[in-house]
């Protein structure tokens, strides 16, 4: 019968901690780095802020649209918004008034 003797080794000892230490940097950079992680939550964050205030800037803007069209609807038609809206349409102007172009904003 075989025998073998071998003595022990002292790196056996250290494949599970290093293991285990690989396996935590690997999550915890991805925690900090990731696509979601902690840093791009600050990016969410500021991306938030930029859409919000875009948002309110179009509701302000469809705010004075539905105004101006309830000014035009039957019933409380004003007579300025008529006229402007009809000059505007047929390109007309009185001979004695003044006409400045402004570019339309969308």
């Amino acid at each position: 019968m075989w025998t073998r003797q071998h003595k022990k080794r002292k790196s056996g000892a250290l494949i599970v901690p290093a293991i285990a230490a690989a396996f935590l940097s690997y999550f915890g950079y991805h925690a900090f780095q990731g696509e979601f992680g902690i840093y791009a939550s600050y990016a969410f964050d500021e991306r938030i802020e930029v859409l919000e205030a875009e948002l309110e800037a179009v509701r302000q803007r469809r705010r004075d649209l539905e105004h101006r069209v309830a000014l035009l609807r039957d019933g409380t038609l004003e007579k300025d918004m008529l006229d402007e809206h009809a000059r505007r349409a047929l390109n007309l102007a009185h001979e004695n008034e003044i006409v400045i172009y402004r570019t339309r904003r969308n």
